[in-house]
C-alpha cells in the first residue's frame, strides 16, 4: 500500500470539498482516518501535499500526451490526443469543482510553476509532432493549437476539440513539395444544389 498516494488522494478529496485555502492538515488526516502526525510522515505541509498532488495530476496527463504523440496514427489523431490530455486534466475530477484553479491555473500560488511547466511540455510534444509537416515553424503551429484548446475550455465547448483542431491543421500551409492531406477536399464554389 502506498501511503503517499493515500495522502494525495485524501488531499484531492479535501481540495474538492473545501479548496486549498480552507483545507488543513487536520482535514487531510481526518479524511485518511489517521493522526495529523501520521500525515507529516509523507508530506512536509499542506502546500507540499498540494504540490505533490498537482505534480501527480500533471504527470499523468503528460503521460497520456506522450502516448498520443507516439501512437501509430494519422497526424490529426495524434494532435487531438495530445490536446485531449489538457482537456482531461482540466475536466477530470474538477469538472464541477469551483476549486480547480487552485491546482490547475498557471497563476496559482502553490502549483502555478507546475502548471506552466506542463503547458511548456505539451508545447514541446506538439512541436515535435508537427515538425516538418507545415510550411511554418512547428512551435507556432503548436502555440495556435494550445490557444485553441484553452479557448474551448474557457467557453465550455471541448466537444468541438476534434473538429476545431482538424480545421486548424487543414488550414496550415503545407510545404510546397508535400502531398495534400488524404482527406477529400470538396470545392463548394462550383457545386449546384440538386432540385
Amino acid at each position: 500500500m502506498n501511503r503517499t498516494a493515500d495522502v494525495l488522494d485524501a488531499t484531492l478529496r479535501c481540495l474538492l470539498r473545501y479548496g486549498a485555502r480552507r483545507t488543513t492538515m487536520d482535514d487531510i488526516a481526518t479524511e485518511m482516518g489517521v493522526s495529523r502526525s501520521a500525515v507529516y510522515q509523507y508530506v512536509r505541509s499542506k502546500d507540499d501535499a498540494v504540490r505533490k498532488l498537482a505534480e501527480r495530476l500533471h504527470d499523468r496527463a503528460f503521460e497520456h500526451a506522450r502516448a498520443a504523440a507516439a501512437a501509430d496514427a494519422p497526424l490529426a489523431d495524434r494532435v487531438h490526443g495530445i490536446l485531449s490530455a489538457k482537456v482531461e486534466l482540466t475536466l477530470g475530477p474538477f469538472a464541477e469543482s469551483p476549486h480547480a484553479a487552485e491546482l490547475l491555473d498557471e497563476q496559482a500560488r502553490v502549483s502555478g510553476d507546475i502548471c506552466r511547466a506542463f503547458t511548456g511540455d505539451l508545447h514541446g510534444v506538439l512541436t515535435e509532432t508537427l515538425a516538418g509537416e507545415f510550411a511554418m515553424p512547428p512551435g507556432d503551429a503548436a502555440q495556435m493549437l494550445l490557444a485553441l484548446t484553452v479557448g474551448l475550455l474557457a467557453a465550455g465547448r471541448t466537444d468541438l476539440l476534434r473538429a476545431a483542431s482538424e480545421t486548424v491543421l487543414a488550414g496550415l500551409p503545407r510545404p510546397e513539395n508535400a502531398q495534400t492531406p488524404t482527406a477529400e477536399v470538396v470545392n463548394l464554389e462550383n457545386t449546384v444544389p440538386e432540385k
